[in-house]
């Protein structure tokens, strides 16, 4: 006889709303006939609640360790739902491309979240149903984090002319990225940004923990706010700032650039494990071409370079 499934549940409440914690048992047979139980797994059941303030009454359905004020006090979800709603209501435009069938945000199926420090909430993957009413569906899989920055540290000798290109260099850190398989990524230096902290402040925060240099809040430059100054969003949406690359130039003695090369940094007792690399400046985005943000500096500080913004 076959080993098979039975599920055996358990309502720890009557209340719909609220978790029921059920068991799926793997029972395989004995030599008598008999089923045995191999192992156990809980299933944890999902909650639902209506989002507040939606005009369609569009229907949340968490993860019972996800709670409904937890979501909607974190800033991640915040920024994503309010920038998907005020895009939605540009199709009220006749002159929008699905002004005659407007797609709307009908129900969010949050699937799994993880927590920094077994508390703090730091990435929720949802699914959001958007749909029209000829039942035209689109792609809806999100993946929520807090912002984040990199930072593009220019190092310049200074024994050369401030306003010298050539001889300057860049910081890349090279590190374990487990998610993209890799033991020595080349990246340029990053982290997220906490709930309270300000961009120019986590930027400075990282290139302290990450290089050891100190640089100065006022000696960073937003280079995507920057760049976004010279131009116009033509759908009239309001989106978000991408990875925030950041720009700081330090001048340095020549020797002092030198010992960085190869240094141990990083916050050991995090998990980073750093060592720096520096190359020359036109080279960065050879060195670093796997890594988007590192590719999205470089572009963004040669395009305002060479447009004179900076």
């Amino acid at each position: 006889m076959p080993g098979y499934w039975r599920l055996q549940a358990t309502a720890k409440h009557t209340n719909l709303h609220r978790p029921v914690l059920a068991r799926l048992l793997l029972l395989a047979p004995t030599k008598s006939g008999q089923t045995s139980s191999r192992f156990s797994t809980p299933i944890r059941t999902m909650s639902s609640f209506t989002l507040p303030g939606s005009s369609h009454s569009t229907r949340v359905n968490s993860t019972s360790d996800l709670s409904q004020d937890d979501l909607l006090s974190f800033p991640a979800f915040n920024t994503w739902i309010s920038t998907l709603q005020a895009s939605l209501a540009q199709q009220k435009n006749p002159g929008h491309e699905f002004h005659h069938d407007p797609y709307i945000l009908r129900q969010i199926d949050i699937q799994s979240v993880d927590r920094f420090g077994g508390s703090r909430l730091g990435f929720v993957k949802l699914k959001a149903d958007v749909s029209n009413g000829a039942g035209e569906h689109l792609p809806g899989s999100v993946f929520l984090r807090g912002g984040s920055v990199g930072m593009l540290l220019i190092l310049q000798p200074d024994d050369i002319p401030a306003s010298q290109e050539q001889g300057k260099q860049a910081i890349l850190t090279i590190q374990p990225r487990i998610p993209a398989g890799s033991l020595a990524f080349a990246e340029i230096p990053a982290g997220m940004l906490d709930d309270s902290g300000t961009f120019a402040g986590g930027a400075a925060k990282e290139i302290q923990e990450e290089t050891g240099l100190s640089v100065q809040q006022d000696e960073l430059i937003d280079l995507t706010s920057l760049a976004l100054d010279s131009t116009q969003e033509a759908s009239g949406e309001t989106l978000q700032k991408a990875v925030y690359p950041s720009a700081g130039e330090k001048r340095m003695p020549r020797r002092e650039i030198e010992e960085l090369q190869g240094k141990l940094t990083g916050l050991r007792d995090h998990g980073e494990k750093i060592t720096l690399k520096v190359v020359p400046l036109e080279s960065l985005w050879k060195e670093g071409l796997r890594d988007g943000k590192t590719l999205a500096a470089w572009a963004l500080y040669k395009g305002l370079k060479e447009d004179g913004k900076i």
